[in-house]
């Protein structure tokens, strides 16, 4: 059987182990338009900090190795720009010679992933002016800090943001952050936002908000910012406001899509056409709070999507059960996290809920090295059901936010939470996990 997978990261060669060792007669090829495939997004940021030696580091596996060792046909600089769904036929272009080519094939995955939202600014093509998503990405924003570049300029102040301006500061950069909502984190809760953004001044960044950047300038390298408020002196800019899926080459009117671009997949990762599966960053994801498909693109899903859509490829029967929104992130010396819905997302969703601000710690406050732990909970105000988690802190952040998420999966109320087993001994926690005061208190 002829597979043909659109995309070589994450979703894609997910799917395309799965069929290797599935269907034992398979032959797969796989259409990647960069030259890079299986590398780590998510580390990208600390390869520009320096925390990761080389870029090398980031490729969970080479090129080589899924054409020598698996058998796969793994090409790159292979774009392709168009899909026949009736008879079976992708087609595009070989980046490399430039000459058009055709595969036909008996199954098909799109895992094409998102690309940075790039806003149509004046002057976004002077040098100096970069987004981050892939290997090349980072290794030209690295290669164009060199020592006459010491202020930068980030355009949004979401997680990626984040964790480029703290690996920049790491690496002696002046730093400033243009966030064009009211606050930093505008996803998280107002609470959790006003501690990134005490953090970010403690280490000296230059926070603005509630401005929209309109242009930019300079002598063919950009030298200032300008807002709807202002200008802003710079060395460089790294845009990060998000991604969109790389779907645009896609015929809406045959591939059923959400209408931000996200392919809609059912829970076996099939699109509404026979033989198409779609999985990773391009597709929609079921949210298990919200009871419907949505798109929150993180490397976790991707990998999750891309192995089930392979398995059912190669003839297997299993679903994706849903992901509940789940996040976490460095900032200095912060840990934030979010899982579940929070107060903006119940709010469109028409849910009556209640919402709690508890503060805690970390661990036994009596145990040496005990840090405050922010936590806001959401229930619902009907059942009882818990609904969501967001938490901020030093330490502890991500173990109660893992229980909270495996809380969520499994529809628990506040009650149940309550009730759960969670370790205890006075490094590790207090005698009732802070997770559970709140739900205590939040009744």
């Amino acid at each position: 059987m002829n597979y043909v997978i659109i995309g070589g990261d994450a979703a894609g060669m997910s799917a395309a182990m799965q069929i290797i060792r599935n269907d034992d007669q398979a032959n797969v090829t796989t259409l990647e338009r960069g030259a890079i495939y299986s590398y780590a997004q998510c580390g990208l940021p600390y390869y520009i900090g320096g925390l990761t030696d080389s870029s090398d580091d980031l490729i969970a596996r080479d090129r080589d190795t899924f054409k020598e060792k698996y058998g796969i046909d793994a090409r790159i600089y292979h774009e392709v720009t168009d899909l026949d769904p009736v008879g079976k036929i992708v087609k595009g272009m070989d980046l490399k010679t430039g000459k058009p080519f055709e595969l036909s094939y008996d199954k098909c995955l799109i895992a094409t992933g998102a690309s940075p939202v790039l806003p149509p600014i004046e002057g976004r093509d002077l040098t100096g002016i970069h987004t981050l998503k892939t290997i090349p990405d980072a290794e030209a924003i690295v290669s164009d800090m060199n020592d006459d570049v010491l202020g930068v300029t980030i355009i949004g102040g979401g997680y990626i943001g984040l964790e480029v301006a703290e690996n920049l500061v790491e690496k002696g950069k002046n730093v400033r952050i243009i966030e064009k909502a009211d606050r930093l984190g505008a996803g998280l809760e107002k609470e959790i936002s006003a501690e990134i953004e005490s953090e970010a001044e403690r280490f000296g960044l230059e926070i603005i908000t509630g401005e929209t950047v309109e242009r930019f300038e300079g002598d063919k390298r950009v030298s200032s910012v300008f807002t709807d408020q202002g200008e802003y002196k710079t060395d460089m800019v790294i845009i990060a406001v998000g991604i969109t899926p790389n779907t645009d080459w896609i015929d809406s009117n045959q591939v059923h899509m959400l209408e931000k671009g996200a392919i809609h997949v059912n829970s076996y990762m099939e699109t509404n056409l026979t033989d198409l599966y779609a999985a990773g960053d391009c597709a929609t994801q079921y949210h298990i709070i919200k009871e419907k498909d949505d798109y929150q693109p993180l490397g976790t899903h991707a990998n999750k999507q891309g192995r089930i859509a392979g398995i059912n490829m190669a003839g297997g029967s299993q679903p994706f059960k849903g992901m509940v929104g789940t996040s976490i992130m460095k900032f200095f010396d912060l840990t934030v996290g979010k899982t579940g819905l929070g107060e903006k997302e119940a709010d469109d969703l028409r849910l009556e809920y209640d919402s709690l601000l508890f503060k805690g710690h970390s661990h036994a406050g009596y145990y040496p090295g005990s840090e405050s732990l922010l936590i806001i909970i959401l229930s619902d105000k009907k059942t009882g059901q818990f609904l969501g988690l967001q938490a901020v802190g030093k330490h502890g952040v991500d173990k109660r936010i893992d229980v909270a998420a495996t809380a969520l999966y499994h529809r628990m109320t506040i009650d149940d939470i309550e009730n759960l087993d969670i370790s205890y001994a006075p490094p590790y926690n207090g005698v009732w996990d802070p997770i559970q005061q709140a739900a205590r208190r939040i009744k």
